[in-house]
């Protein structure tokens, strides 16, 4: 349509669309003439006109470009450019545009087109668009506009938010809609599929195809807050009528924003952000939205749910008797007591001769300044019934921190608690010395001090600090000032009063235990063997005797634990052949966990190993050559125990008669059944016969259980009787063996078990490793899990050892005689035995456990030089005898593990560096932490080699190693 040169604005201002009512229409806004406005919703781009500008439009608008015009390939020849230079035209522009509303009958109109505009001509804009047109609504379309256009759009009816644009997910639109709203009510145009159900998701009013022109813009019912996290798959959106703070209802909106899949989402994961304000939010159906129990939505559906505000809580009178029973609770709070075992539930562990490091925030409210103490006693008062405390007093740490220590110098378990009091007299020194430092006068403060001495000295008449706190008063009593104040600051006078505080609204802590144990329970090496096998010859059972004849080459060796397994009478049912077979020859020795024969049970000893005497000779043999005896308590019977016959009640028995034998899938042990701690007749007489027999060997001499598989037992029952035995032999040490779930695993040692076997055996990798150790020696665990490092059982022959060969021995031998203070060898181990069953298979071939071995022990490409040198070095170094004390080191290569093992006082540093691969050379650098001991980077340090017991000096804290498979592993002490 050719343009027409008039002053009339409408006839210019073609560039106007609608959308037209109740029609329908193209997607696309089409242009029509003016004169339709009157019953169309109005679309103004603002920064365009077609045609040349006339009037008023010429303020704002250069005219088209005449050849552009002329030029069939550019794309709207007639259009007019934006020309705003001054305020002028800029009010020119809304002039323009309001006249051709006003002349147009329009009611209102949505104005486009602001990202041509410059921002500062945005509100001269809409003031003449505004006065040339009053009283009609104005809603802008934000496409376009820069953040400088916003502040003059308050003044719009509406804004029109760019939904169309928007995913449902992308955090970016929920920016956006919260600062929108703050300038002005927010709707969306010509929004249609996902924008229209993203507009209903946030009650956002719609203006569309279908929408009939308005005498005012759509009103705005309510705000919906987006509570869903960005990129989540369900939208969800929280409406109220107002402040959902103080509103009386609400609605929750649910939309899964993806055409294609079905959505699940859990109410817990949106109803935390609502404020537990509102009753049930139930759907009109009567589906309940209830954390945990997630709702489906389908490819594009919503639901909604409504809720309405809890009703308001009965407002009791205030009562006078809580108030003053809050007033009486004391002022200062005692938390963070370490340390501490489930917050005092169980003991912490501890060796006797250790000192126990007490800490604990104290906190009070205001500036008094505190003071605080440890309580202690020991197993010696408790058992004399003394209830007497001892008590160290405490020192800040900073940051409400405080510290004590008390020693545990003898075996049994030891009490203490915190104390906690605001100390009057010094928060008096410390206000005194401030203001005095600050030439405030103090005389008033002085006589005040003076009569806390006084008030003292007349509570301690004739007692220990009479004088004490009589000195100062002589020393003060006629002295100037200035001697006064030096007096009242004097540390002795503060000692003094400190000993004599009363300690007005002090906070004791319940009480927390510690078990002091014997060195052995936190550091020992252990070396099983099976005594039957002990006489060189498989065609003979081995008794005691044989077993004296090898104590001095397992002394040799350094070990100072000899363990058997099970040593008792060997049941004949069902007896177990070679190698775990069902089939055993006459002779065949059968497993040692198959306890009991007619002949006696667990108190009594397998015939051919020798009688009670034989063994009592063993004992005291293997303590000349300074080697302890631990045995097997393992809770099973054979079938042909005595107690089956003579309490047949403290069994489960089949309907039929039989018994179930032992499982442990897939393992299967046809030669074993179990008691039944909870059946008819077995509480107690089972439990006291069971702890009778850990007392019976406790009386042959015998300290030191290991425990079979404890944690298929009750654990009351080992919390029990772990406590009746030690009542009377404080040096008794239970070993649990018990490869299970970590958290039953450290149940177990906080009921009492001294030590517990691990997952050692099957962390090789360097991760594996250094987070595992990092776990028992970082985390709760430290305070009551001694972790006991054995290479090998006779039930486990791990695949490491089957295909790492010597290499592989050096490798596991290093690591458990270093990491931990308990480490334990089988016999064979240090031979390198290692042929599995078959393929696969974590169990030996020709297993002792059913069959009689004869051992070479100068079998060729053994360790035992390099194991006796590790029980040298550990012995020799204390940073060894606790797993505690570590610290992984840099190395470069990751097959090689670095870490260092130090004393709390650094007087004893090691530096362990392992190869982890048994196969290959392995070249790594590695640090030094030179820093921790207080030396600069570049400092030289003196290292001994302790496997080869070299000395040499090296400078700085970094160099290059080389493991081989030889010697693949290297220890060295810091000397200096």
């Amino acid at each position: 349509m050719d343009m027409v040169d008039s002053h009339d604005p409408i006839a210019t201002l073609h560039g106007a669309t609608l959308v037209a009512s109740g029609a329908p229409l193209p997607a696309a806004w089409v242009t029509c003439p003016p004169a339709s406005w009157r019953d169309a919703v109005v679309e103004l781009p603002m920064a365009r006109i077609d045609g040349t500008p006339t009037g008023l439009a010429t303020r704002a608008y250069r005219p088209p470009d005449r050849a552009r015009r002329l030029d069939p390939r550019g794309e709207l020849p007639n259009l007019a450019t934006l020309h705003i230079t001054d305020e002028a035209a800029a009010q020119a522009l809304g002039r323009v545009w309001g006249e051709a509303m006003a002349a147009g009958g329009a009611k209102g109109a949505i104005l486009r087109g602001w990202g041509e505009i410059p921002g500062w001509a945005t509100g001269l804009v809409l003031a003449g668009l505004r006065e040339a047109a009053p009283g009609r609504w104005l809603i802008v379309d934000m496409a376009g506009c820069d953040t400088q256009h916003w502040p003059a759009f308050a003044v719009a009816d509406a804004l029109a938010c760019p939904l169309g644009a928007w995913d449902g997910r992308s955090a970016w639109f929920g920016y956006l809609l919260m600062r929108l709203r703050a300038i002005a009510p927010v709707v969306a145009v010509d929004a249609g599929g996902l924008a229209a159900s993203l507009a209903r998701a946030l009650a956002i009013p719609l203006i569309g195809a279908h929408t009939p022109n308005m005498e005012t813009p759509p009103a705005v019912s309510e705000i919906r807050e987006i509570l869903s996290a960005p990129e989540a798959s369900v939208l969800v959106t929280l409406g109220s009528a107002g402040d959902p703070r103080l509103a009386q209802a609400a609605t929750l909106h649910l939309l899964n924003t993806g055409a294609d899949r079905t959505a699940l989402i859990d109410p817990a994961t949106f109803l935390p952000g609502i404020g537990g304000l509102f009753g049930p939010f139930v759907s009109a159906d009567g589906i309940e939205l209830v954390p945990g129990r997630p709702v489906e939505l389908a490819p594009g559906a919503s639901a909604e749910f409504a809720a309405t505000r809890l009703p308001a809580r009965p407002n009791p009178a205030i009562s006078s008797a809580r108030a003053a029973a809050a007033a009486s609770l004391a002022r200062v709070a005692i938390e963070a007591i370490s340390p501490a075992v489930d917050d005092g539930a169980f003991p912490v562990k501890r060796i006797a001769g250790e000192r126990v490091v007490v800490e604990a925030d104290l906190i009070c409210d205001g500036h008094d300044k505190l003071s605080g103490a440890v309580q202690w006693r020991g197993p010696m008062q408790n058992a004399l019934g003394d209830p007497a405390w001892n008590e160290v007093a405490m020192v800040p740490l900073g940051n409400d921190r405080w510290q004590a220590s008390f020693p545990v110098a003898t075996l049994g378990l030891y009490e203490f608690r915190v104390l906690g009091w605001r100390d009057a007299y010094e928060t008096f020194r410390d206000e005194i010395a401030k203001k005095h430092a600050a030439g405030v006068p103090i005389a008033l403060e002085i006589q005040e001090g003076t009569e806390q001495i006084v008030a003292a000295r007349a509570r301690h008449q004739g007692d220990e600090l009479d004088w004490p706190l009589t000195r100062p008063l002589y020393t003060m009593d006629g002295a100037d000032e200035a001697t006064r104040l030096e007096t009242l600051l004097a540390p002795e006078t503060a000692d003094a009063m400190r000993r004599a505080d009363t300690r007005p609204g002090m906070c004791v802590t319940g009480v927390y235990t510690v078990d002091a144990e014997r060195t052995g329970a936190g550091f020992a090496s252990w070396f099983e063997v099976f005594p039957r096998s002990m006489s060189d010859d498989v065609s003979r059972h081995g008794t005691f005797a044989d077993v004296e004849r090898h104590l001095p080459r397992i002394a040799a060796m350094g070990f100072d634990v000899l363990y058997f397994p099970p040593i008792h009478p060997i049941g004949r049912t069902n007896r177990k052949g070679p190698n775990n077979t069902l089939t055993p020859a006459e002779g065949d020795p059968g497993s040692p966990y198959a306890i009991g024969t007619a002949g006696g049970g667990h108190d009594a000893l397998h015939p051919e190993l020798g009688t009670l005497e034989d063994f009592l000779h063993l004992r005291e043999a293997a303590a000349g050559h300074g080697l302890e005896l631990a045995i097997d308590f393992a809770i099973q019977c054979s079938p042909d125990h005595p107690w089956l016959r003579e309490h047949r009640d403290w069994f489960a028995w089949r309907p039929d008669g039989s018994i179930r034998y032992a499982e442990n899938p897939p393992k299967k042990y046809q030669d074993i059944v179990n008691v039944d701690f909870y059946a008819e007749g077995a509480i107690p007489d089972l439990w006291v016969a069971l702890a009778k027999v850990v007392l019976f060997w406790a009386g042959q001499g015998i300290r030191l259980f290991r425990v079979d598989n404890p944690h298929t037992k009750p654990l009351p029952f080992w919390q029990w009787m772990i406590t009746e035995v030690r009542a009377r032999f404080p040096d008794a040490v239970f070993l649990a063996e018990a490869f299970t779930r970590p958290k039953v695993m450290n149940r177990l040692a906080k009921i009492g078990f001294s030590q517990s076997y691990t997952y050692f055996t099957w962390r090789n990798t360097r991760p594996e490793l250094e987070e595992y150790l990092t776990t028992l020696t970082t985390g709760p665990e430290r305070e009551y899990f001694r972790p006991h490092f054995f290479v090998n059982t006779p039930d486990i022959n791990p695949t490491f050892l089957q295909t790492g060969g010597r290499a592989g021995h050096l490798v596991r031998a290093a690591l458990a005689a270093t990491l931990s203070g308990l480490w334990g060898v089988y016999n064979g181990f240090e031979l390198c035995e290692a042929t599995p069953l078959a393929p696969g298979k974590e169990e030996y071939l020709d297993s002792e456990k059913f069959q009689l071995r004869a051992w070479d022990t100068a079998r060729p490409g053994n360790i035992v030089s390099e194991i006796t040198r590790l029980n040298h070095i550990r012995r020799a170094n204390p940073a060894l005898h606790r797993t505690g004390g570590l610290a992984f080191l840099p190395s470069s290569d990751p097959a090689v593990i670095a870490y260092e093992k130090a004393t709390d006082d650094r007087g004893n540093v090691i530096c362990c560096f392992v190869s982890l691969d048994p196969h290959a050379i392995h070249d790594t650098r590695i640090e030094l932490p030179l820093w921790k001991s207080g030396l600069p980077g570049e400092a030289h340090v003196e290292i001994e080699d302790l496997m080869s017991g070299v000395r040499f000096g090296l400078d700085g804290a970094w160099h290059d190693l080389r493991l081989t498979p030889d010697m693949p592993f290297i220890l060295w002490r810091l000397v200096t």
